[in-house]
Parts: C-alpha cells; sequence; structure tokens
C-alpha cells in the first residue's frame, strides 16, 4: 500500500510548472515566429516587384540560412550576457556571505518577514536555509535566480535556430508548387495558418491564453507582409 508521503511525491511530480520552460520556449518561439514573418514577407515583397520563380526561391533559401544565423548567434551573445550576469552576481554573493555571514542571515530573516512570518520563525528558516546551501537560498530569495530559469546560451541559440529555419521553410513551399500567379496569396495564407497555429501551440506549452497568442502572431505577421508587399510593389512599378 502507498504511504501518504510517497502519494504527496507523486502528485508533486505530476505537476506541471511552465516557468522551466521559459528559457528554451521564448527562443524556440521567437525563431519560428520569426522565420516565418520574414522568409514569407520576403518572398511577397520579391515577387511583388514582379520577379520570376527563380529569383524569388533563391531570395527565400538565402533568407532562410542568413535568418537561421543571425537568430543563433544573437541568441547566443544577448543569453550569453544574461549569463556572465547571473555568475557576476552569484560571485559577488559568494564573496558577501564569507565576508559578513550574521549581516546575510539578517538580511534572509528580513526577506521572509517581510513576506509575513514573525520575526524567530524568519530567523528560524533563514539559518536552517543557509546551514543547508547559503549561496543557492541568497541566489534565489534576493537576486531572483534560479536553477530552472537561469540563462542557457547554448540550448537558447540552437532552440532560436532551429525553429527559425522550420518556420522559413514552410512559406517556401508556395514558391516551391504553387505557379508564379499565385505565390503570394499562398504565402499568405500558409504563414497565416502557421501562424496561427504557432499562437496556440506556444500558448499551451506556456499556460497562456490561446485566442489572444493567435490574435497577437497572425496580427502582426500579416501587416509585416502586407507592407512589404507594397515596398515590392513600389520598386517594382519603379524599377519597371
Amino acid at each position: 500500500m502507498t504511504s501518504p508521503r510517497h502519494a504527496l511525491a507523486g502528485e508533486i511530480d505530476q505537476q506541471k510548472h511552465y516557468v522551466t520552460r521559459a528559457g528554451w520556449l521564448r527562443a524556440a518561439v521567437l525563431g519560428a515566429n520569426d522565420g516565418i514573418v520574414s522568409t514569407a514577407s520576403l518572398i511577397i515583397g520579391v515577387a511583388a516587384a514582379g520577379s520570376g520563380q527563380t529569383e524569388i526561391l533563391l531570395a527565400g533559401v538565402a533568407g532562410l540560412i542568413a535568418g537561421a544565423m543571425s537568430m543563433a548567434a544573437g541568441e547566443y551573445v544577448s543569453v550569453s550576457s544574461q549569463a556572465d550576469s547571473e555568475r557576476a552576481d552569484l560571485a559577488r554573493e559568494q564573496l558577501e556571505l564569507n565576508a559578513n555571514p550574521d549581516f546575510e542571515l539578517r538580511e534572509l530573516a528580513e526577506i521572509y518577514e517581510g513576506r509575513g512570518l514573525s520575526r524567530e520563525l524568519s530567523v528560524e528558516v533563514a539559518a536552517r536555509l543557509m546551514e543547508h546551501d547559503a549561496l543557492g537560498t541568497h541566489a534565489r530569495e534576493e537576486l531572483g535566480i534560479h536553477e530552472l530559469t537561469m540563462a542557457r546560451p547554448i540550448q537558447a541559440a540552437l532552440a532560436s535556430a532551429f525553429t527559425f529555419a522550420v518556420g522559413a521553410g514552410l512559406p517556401l513551399l508556395a514558391v516551391l508548387f504553387a505557379p508564379l500567379e499565385n505565390i503570394i496569396p499562398l504565402t499568405t495564407l500558409i504563414s497565416i495558418l502557421v501562424l496561427g497555429m504557432l499562437g496556440a501551440t506556444s500558448a499551451i506549452a506556456g499556460g497562456a491564453p490561446v485566442g489572444r497568442a493567435i490574435i497577437r502572431v497572425t496580427l502582426w505577421g500579416a501587416l509585416a507582409m502586407a507592407a512589404t508587399a507594397l515596398v515590392g510593389h513600389w520598386f517594382g512599378v519603379a524599377i519597371a
């Protein structure tokens, strides 16, 4: 027979904590969204300028490769900067713990007291936690740094690059299989549908409202494609 303690542990293990997905989910959604919107916009803009199917395909493939590499590099640099800041804060906190542990204990106790614990209980909890893991406790409670949400540059870069390439590949299908005169409407349709699916998927994965996410990504994607189509049409008319 399962003990109450084991049953409780099983229930805790089954709970969903969406914050653990924050790092890779943000990068993945950003990469896929940018891949769809930027590549579709590029295809539509070039097609609206009156280019042939080969030129449109070449522009789309070039946009996919350049965009995926750019997203990976951008994510790695930005998240690495965040990771550097976190490491610096942790190193500084460790020095403070070594130099003045009594002050750090009082500081931690004040945090718990501010959350509603009595003075005596705050001191006891702070002392017990610092005995167990002083740096980890101060990182969570004072600095807001948690192991589950710490910056992971390589993970973010790979997720962003991969999802950008996948997202960018979908509008290219319209260029490969659609007649030249249907590339713009088919690319627009595919992109809007995929953006809606992306919004719904990211909302479900992150525990957010689905409808709001769908509207947000499809609206801005449609505006971007409309703007590039207009610019492409203007340039095409000017060149002609």
